[in-house]
């Protein structure tokens, strides 16, 4: 009987060891799973307010604004594979005294890219990036406003088939002599205050433009534990009616001070030159000062 038993606890004893040491390993992969993404998010909320008594002398409008940043990525590395994830978006309103409610930034993007490295610095790429904006844009040059922009009107999807080149993790340099792109204008009575209509024929809601290069480069860097830098530039050019002044150029700076743990200065930049816009080079800036919350899952 004493041998039975004994042969019963011994075999009990393997089994609960075993099972142990399999809770362990599961446990283990689980955790290295989670370490396979890197990813965060941050939300920026900013408020400006002035006003003046109808007898202040220096002068000054009485004004209103306020100013929101959301930004985020989730990025998964696995051996030689990857897929990158970028979401940005900015909206801001202005109510000065004897005017309605203005627009002071505007902004939707988003980017996505699969990646396989075939050496140290060089990966095989495939990508898709948008971009368009929140609400209707107006010129307030004349007496009444003139709608010239809105949600989808226009908005780019960009596709892109290259190699990329990312020396560190600041830079990185994609190179994609296959890069299809779609422009759309789904508001038809955009195209009666902008005659070029972003490039889309007349009549029509999409361009499509098949034959085409793109360049996109980003430098993200943390210039020390209370700035960032993260810039995007990126070059188009279409081969069937490729010249100078018909490739695309656009340049997004954005600029974080961190003051406190939840107070930022952000400053935001936005450059383009694109002739199916307009001949000249545009640019907005913002500058602000606000709340900000942020959340990461680092490696």
């Amino acid at each position: 009987m004493k041998k039975l038993f004994t042969i019963c606890l011994f075999f009990l004893s393997t089994a609960v060891f075993a099972q142990n040491e399999e809770a362990v390993e599961n446990a283990q992969e689980a955790h290295e799973e989670v370490k396979l993404w890197d990813s965060d998010l941050s939300v920026g909320l900013n408020f400006n307010q002035a006003s003046f008594s109808g007898n202040w002398r220096s002068g000054g409008v009485n004004s209103i604004a306020f100013g929101s940043i959301l930004t985020g990525k989730a990025n998964y590395t696995k051996d030689k594979f990857s897929w990158d994830n970028q979401l940005e978006m900015i909206y801001g309103i202005v109510k000065n005294d004897g005017q309605g409610v203005r627009k002071s930034n505007d902004r939707i993007f988003l980017d996505s890219k699969v990646g396989y490295q075939v050496s140290d610095h060089w990966s095989y790429f495939g990508a898709v990036n948008f971009i368009t904006q929140f609400t209707d844009g107006y010129d307030y040059s004349q007496d009444e406003r003139v709608l010239i922009s809105g949600f989808f009107s226009p908005a780019f999807l960009t596709t892109g088939i290259g190699m990329e080149y990312k020396p560190n993790d600041a830079f990185a340099l994609r190179i994609a002599p296959i890069s299809p792109r779609f422009t759309f204008v789904t508001n038809p009575a955009i195209a009666e205050n902008v005659p070029t209509n972003y490039g889309v024929p007349l009549g029509q809601k999409v361009r499509t433009e098949w034959l085409a290069f793109q360049l996109f480069m980003t430098y993200n860097k943390q210039i020390n534990e209370n700035l960032a830098i993260n810039t995007r530039y990126q070059m188009f050019a279409n081969y069937e009616t490729l010249a100078f002044k018909t490739i695309d150029h656009r340049l997004d700076v954005t600029m974080i001070a961190k003051m406190t743990k939840f107070i930022d200065v952000t400053f935001t930049s936005i450059n383009v030159y694109d002739i199916d816009m307009d001949p000249g080079i545009q640019f907005s800036q913002a500058l602000a000062l606000g709340i900000v919350y942020k959340v990461s899952n680092k490696k």
